[in-house]
């Protein structure tokens, strides 16, 4: 399993449609403090920056909208949509406790060599050295639990709120590794237990504390800039 991921990540990514392609470009810009809330997206310049025509960045509009990250005024034209800190907590509030559901069904579905894989992509994220290669084995881990633990619908409902949600925290936070591995491996712990109250907690756990990386991460990018909404408590 680890092996092959690697191999898929040495081959690079499969170019994924269009119009996806256009709203990854525009997920990373907004995350990034390229694009911040308010700012209008020019399509043409888009379309023209990833050489293609404005029907699949006009499609990845929508579906950017339907997140939550962008407001598509008519007649006027599409913008950043000004997120609070607390929208990012909430989205993670909402994940974690579906991801949560995933696991706690996952402590009685997994088998010994799912478990197994689990461990070995907790220690290839360990020796990796490759951001995108740690981010793709983190993504392996997760869909691996969600897979034994989570019906077609859950699973469709993650993968929704993942889509409005920063992953990229290697760009802003040194330690993200480390701190998912810890947690990674507390997962794994309830799930050999076979305890779904223990894995339920564990991954929700993880969860909120990706939700204040996240909200650190779009700070440190100038998500926020000129404006501090944190929420208080």
């Amino acid at each position: 399993m680890v092996r092959s991921t690697r191999q898929r990540l040495r081959r690079g990514r499969p170019r994924g449609n269009l119009k996806e392609e256009a709203a990854q470009y525009l997920r990373d810009c907004i995350y990034a403090g390229e694009l911040r809330p308010g700012d209008r997206i020019d399509q043409d310049a888009i379309a023209e920056q990833l050489g293609m025509s404005r029907l699949p960045v006009r499609e990845a509009i929508i579906s950017l909208e339907a997140d939550g990250l962008i407001d598509n005024i008519p007649r006027r034209g599409a913008f950043v949509a000004s997120l609070t800190p607390q929208d990012v907590l909430d989205t993670y509030e909402v994940y974690g406790t579906l991801a949560g559901l995933a696991a706690s069904r996952a402590a009685t579905a997994l088998t010994a060599a799912d478990l197994n894989t689990l461990d070995e992509l907790i220690e290839a994220m360990e020796s990796s050295t490759d951001n995108a290669e740690q981010e793709a084995l983190n993504y392996e881990f997760h869909r691996v639990i969600n897979t034994a633990g989570a019906s077609r619908r859950l699973r469709l409902a993650l993968r929704a709120l993942a889509a409005g949600m920063p992953s990229r925290f290697f760009e802003f936070t040194d330690d993200w590794n480390r701190q998912a591995i810890i947690e990674h491996r507390a997962i794994v712990a309830a799930l050999r237990s076979r305890d779904p109250e223990a894995a339920r907690k564990a991954a929700s756990d993880h969860l909120r504390s990706g939700a204040e990386q996240a909200v650190a991460m779009l700070r440190a990018s100038g998500f926020w800039a000129e404006r501090d909404t944190t929420p208080s408590g």
